[in-house]
């Protein structure tokens, strides 16, 4: 394969925090390697529309600190034709950009390698999303502070839940992962979790609610947003059907699980995978996503990034259980 010496970084998919911190990583390693590196603007979007520009060291300056995503990001229906990617292709070609790295999930990844099927570039994608939920990783940006967030909401939701003993459904995201719903149940203290990977028993989800009701103490219940009784509400209006809401009470904590300055870890893991992506096109390497496997920094191929989400660890489930009031 021929020497990178231009290459482009994009955003695609829902943001998280440590993309700009992943950006910073991506453009600084490329100038310390004597590759230019261009920023794509509005994901897919703009490779289609020809919004690249070059990026300069003091260009991702200052970013590493801030959520949301810099370059930004949209969803891009015409990525999914061929004629749309010969159209990105023709748009990389003219700036002489030999590799694309794209920070995001597995539908981004998804995209980019029929790009790189169809023509001449390099592609390696990096783990980009609060959910968690991309195989062949097991850490992806954004997590740990989506973490954070819930948690610290969760801790100020208690305080009224206790001043007044109320039972609080707390809808976290996720998608279709539950992977956010139940690492934050355990880590908050929360008395149950509801999520996509196991089966609801709506009598036993009735009687812990009445339980509750009857000790006359406050709860807190993470629901994820794609469990299977769809969400909060929906659980709130099936409790309501048998009166057993005057004491319940629904917060949907929503976009701002997205938002917010990146963790210590999401800054890390950031510049760790933005780094080595480069490093990993010097040698010649594509069709990869960088990740983090048996607790390294490591590589694997993006075949297996998009298969089905990673197992969650459903001891925690045994654990809020065991310790939790019912």
């Amino acid at each position: 394969m021929s020497k990178v010496r231009n290459l482009a970084v994009l955003t695609s998919g829902g943001d998280s925090p440590g993309m700009n911190a992943c950006v910073r990583s991506v453009v600084r390693a490329a100038l310390y390697h004597d590759i230019k590196p261009f920023g794509v603007y509005e994901g897919f979007n703009g490779l289609l529309n020809n919004k690249l520009q070059e990026l300069t060291y003091h260009d991702v300056s200052n970013i590493l600190n801030h959520g949301g995503t810099i370059l930004g990001t949209a969803r891009c229906p015409e990525f999914r034709e061929k004629e749309g990617r010969d159209k990105a292709y023709a748009n990389l070609k003219a700036q002489d950009i030999d590799a694309l790295i794209i920070i995001g999930g597995d539908g981004s990844y998804r995209g980019a390698q029929a790009l790189a099927e169809e023509n001449d570039i390099k592609v390696i994608g990096i783990p980009g999303t609060i959910d968690n939920d991309i195989n062949g990783t097991e850490y992806t940006i954004g997590f740990d502070t989506a973490c954070n967030t819930i948690i610290e909401n969760i801790d100020r939701i208690r305080d009224t839940a206790a001043s007044h003993n109320r039972i609080f459904l707390v809808e976290v995201m996720g998608n279709n992962s539950g992977i956010l719903a139940l690492n934050t149940a355990a880590a908050s203290g929360a008395e149950e979790v509801f999520m996509p990977e196991k089966s609801e028993d709506l009598l036993e989800i009735k009687t812990k609610i009445s339980r509750a009701i009857a000790a006359n103490k406050s709860s807190i219940i993470i629901v994820a947003e794609g469990d299977q009784i769809g969400g909060a509400k929906e659980m709130y209006n099936y409790l309501k059907e048998y009166g057993l809401v005057d004491k319940v009470r629904v917060s949907i904590l929503g976009h701002l699980q997205r938002g917010g300055s990146p963790s210590f870890l999401d800054r890390l893991y950031a510049a760790l995978f933005g780094e080595l992506a480069v490093v990993e096109l010097l040698k010649g390497n594509a069709d990869l996503m960088v990740g983090v496997i048996n607790g390294r920094v490591s590589t694997c191929s993006l075949d297996l990034a998009r298969e089905t989400s990673p197992p969650k660890n459903m001891d925690y489930l045994k654990l809020i259980r065991k310790l939790s009031i019912y």
